[in-house]
Formats: C-alpha cells, sequence, structure tokens
C-alpha cells in the first residue's frame, strides 16, 4: 500500500542500514528482530497522491462467458492466452508446451485440460507428425477443426531485451531471429499445424522485434500459404498493452487469420494507457507466489536514493512510477536468473504475484516451480486481459 502510516522515518531506516553494513549484520534479520519488512522501509523522495488515473480493469472482476467454442493452445507457456480465451467463452482442449515447469502450471490451474509436454510425452512442435498425432486422439482428425489455435512461439531471437542479458562483445547480443538454430523456426512450425487441422480462426503473437528480423519476407510467404487455402489475413498490427487495460507498456506482434462468413477484426484500443497506481495499491493478504527478495542493506541504501523512474545502474533495476504503465515485465529471476522492476513505495524489487498483476493474471491463478522459473513464466507470458479481449473479436466472427 501507498500509506506513510506502516513505514519507519527515514532518519529511523538510515540508522538501521548504517548499522547493517557497519556489523555485516543481514538486513532481513535486522527487519525480523524489530517486527519489520521490507514493505516497511521508504525511499527519500515519497508521495502518497497520485495523478488522476482512469479506472483500472482487472480480470478477476470480470464474468466468464460459458465455453462454447474449442480452441488449441500452441507455447502455452503459464496459460496467459489460455485464460483470455477461457474468459471470452473458449474451451482449451488441449496446451502444447515444451517446458516441464511450465506444464506443471498449466495442469495446476487447469487441472481437468489435457497437456501434451513433458514428462508425460513430446511437447516440442518441432517433432510435427509425433505431436499432431498425440493432437489428433484429442480433437480428431477431420479437417477442418471447427474451432480456434492460438499461440505465441518462443520470442527470445527476436526480442531485444531477450539479448542484452549479454555482453555487447558476445554473439548472442544481437537479435538473432529466424537463424536462432532453436527457436528462430518456430513460428513455421506453428502455421505448418494451421495447414494440417485448418481452423476457423488463428492467432499469431510475438514480440514487435520479429518485424526487424524479416528482411527476406518469409514470414509474409508463409501467409500467403494460407491464404491459398482460404484465410483472410490481417495485416501484422503492433501493439502496446497498455492501452488494452493492462498497467503496463508491453509491445506486442499480433495476426489474425480467419475463414469465416464474418470479418474479424483487432479489438478498438482505450484513448489512455493503463497506470499501475491501483495494482499496487491492492491488498496482498493470502495471496499466493508473494515472496519479495531479501535485499542487503547496501542495496537499499542505493535505491532509496532512486526517483519514480529512476534506475539503479549497479543493479540495473527500476523504480516503477505509480502514475504511469509499469515498464515491461522481463522473464527474471531472484538470484541470477535476471530481475524485476522495483516496487514504486517500498525500496525492493517486486514479488512474483506483483508481476502476474501487472500482467493482469487473476490472483487465483498459481505459478508452480522455483521462484526464478516463476519469475520466467510471468515475464514470457501473453498478459491475459489483453487475449481476453482479442479473444472476444475472434468469438463475433464465429
Amino acid at each position: 500500500m501507498s500509506s506513510l502510516s506502516n513505514k519507519i522515518t527515514l532518519s529511523a531506516q538510515r540508522e538501521l542500514l548504517d548499522e547493517c553494513i557497519r556489523k555485516e549484520i543481514p538486513l532481513a534479520e535486522a527487519l525480523s528482530q524489530k517486527g519489520l519488512t521490507y514493505d516497511s522501509l521508504r525511499y527519500c523522495e515519497y508521495s502518497d497522491t497520485a495523478q488522476k488515473n482512469e479506472p483500472s480493469e482487472i480480470l478477476d472482476d470480470t464474468k466468464k462467458t460459458p465455453t462454447s467454442i474449442p480452441a488449441v493452445s500452441f507455447f502455452s507457456g503459464a496459460g496467459g492466452l489460455n485464460i483470455g480465451f477461457e474468459y471470452a467463452g473458449f474451451d482449451n482442449l488441449v496446451s502444447i508446451e515444451f517446458n516441464e515447469v511450465f506444464c506443471d502450471t498449466l495442469k495446476r490451474n487447469f487441472p481437468t485440460k489435457t497437456v501434451i509436454g513433458p514428462p508425460d510425452n513430446i511437447g516440442d512442435v518441432r517433432h510435427h507428425e509425433e505431436v499432431s498425432a498425440l493432437l489428433e486422439s484429442i480433437i480428431g482428425n477431420n479437417k477442418p477443426f471447427d474451432g480456434v489455435f492460438h499461440g505465441g512461439p518462443p520470442c527470445q531471437p527476436f526480442s531485444i531485451a531477450a539479448n542484452q542479458r549479454f555482453s555487447k562483445n558476445s554473439e548472442n547480443f544481437k537479435r538473432q531471429g529466424f537463424e536462432d538454430e532453436e527457436k528462430g523456426e518456430l513460428l513455421f512450425d506453428y502455421i505448418w499445424y494451421i495447414k494440417r487441422f485448418t481452423p476457423r480462426a488463428f492467432l499469431i503473437e510475438n514480440v514487435a522485434g520479429i518485424e526487424y528480423c524479416d528482411d527476406d519476407g518469409k514470414v509474409k510467404t508463409a501467409l500467403g500459404g494460407l491464404v491459398a487455402l482460404g484465410y483472410e489475413i490481417l495485416p501484422p498490427r503492433v501493439v502496446n498493452a497498455a492501452y488494452f487495460g493492462v498497467p503496463q507498456n508491453r509491445m506486442r506482434w499480433l495476426i489474425i487469420g480467419s475463414r469465416t462468413n464474418k470479418s474479424v477484426d483487432f479489438p478498438v484500443p482505450n484513448d489512455y494507457a493503463t497506470s499501475c497506481y491501483e495494482t499496487f495499491n491492492r491488498n496482498l493478504d493470502g495471496v499466493e507466489n508473494h515472496i519479495t527478495r531479501e535485499h542487503t542493506a547496501e542495496s537499499v541504501s542505493r535505491y532509496m536514493q532512486l526517483a519514480y523512474g529512476g534506475r539503479d545502474k549497479l543493479g540495473r533495476v527500476d523504480r516503477l512510477d505509480p502514475n504511469l504503465p509499469s515498464k515491461t515485465v522481463i522473464a527474471g529471476g531472484t538470484k541470477g536468473g535476471g530481475r524485476s522492476h522495483l516496487h514504486p513505495y517500498s525500496p525492493r524489487t517486486i514479488s512474483v504475484r506483483e508481476c502476474a498483476r501487472l500482467q493482469t493474471f487473476p490472483d487465483s491463478y498459481i505459478f508452480t516451480g522455483a521462484t526464478a522459473r516463476q519469475f520466467t513464466q510471468v515475464g514470457n507470458a501473453v498478459p491475459p486481459l489483453l487475449a481476453y479481449k482479442i479473444a472476444i473479436e475472434i468469438k463475433k466472427g464465429l
């Protein structure tokens, strides 16, 4: 919460931090001994008043539409697209996912749905015949499939953020795009399944950077093959999730194709970007996946000096401004696996649950695995609220 009433004074905080540094006492231990937490700490620059904020949209408050249209989820990850399509009235019959930890999360939250992936079977879409045989055993082999395919092929080969984790002298620093041997061709594997099963509609989602990697028109050519099968394909569009109710700047590249009598369009954006103010003023009592990192006194001493939007260059973390959308939630971790942003009101990095709220996951949705892998799942996901709004538009056309 943003209230100053539960925070210690700056003078008391400086005294505590100095003592921890001088005596080499872990800050977490010192806070616990005094009955305090990291949320008892404050920044030097702190305001409890917010600018005028537009109303926030919370998927938890959205009424689910009864499921009626079958769907198949590719590259399901932690289930961001699955959630949005389920809320919009689609029945995700099966999810296909390569990562076993992600599969565990899907099974935890969708216990009655089928997951094609480890440890039970292979979830690698590059194995066309094996995966399609498993898929046929669930949805049948009748063409066309009377439903929807949706998926976001792994975006790391096309992502600036993913590759800037490396040194500028590393060959991994620049985006490898379609030349990435492991993930660069997965988009075309996905298109192979669309051709094989010809669903009534499909969604392809990726990072905006994919446009800059398609120098030789491979994507255009592949989509042309779908047009030849009778699909009407909307021109690719790059959208910022912040204009669709997501309290986060997140640029996504979208393609929608359909074989229906009605036209399908992209959702209409708001005329404002959603700030993260209300996200950090919601109660966290009793929620899962809310374990905060135990920072050192040295780190907190640096963090507390930051203004809203400021960056700690040593830790490469940014203090969020509650009056703006959050910076993009990234696939980080707690120890060496990346980083999350700094809380706007407490000089600490935000938790998995706080990241999940910025991504618009419902609080009831649980992430499994080690904390670092939970961050990865949240950071890789499509915001469920954005997925919901796209799914609603696809449903209108069906």
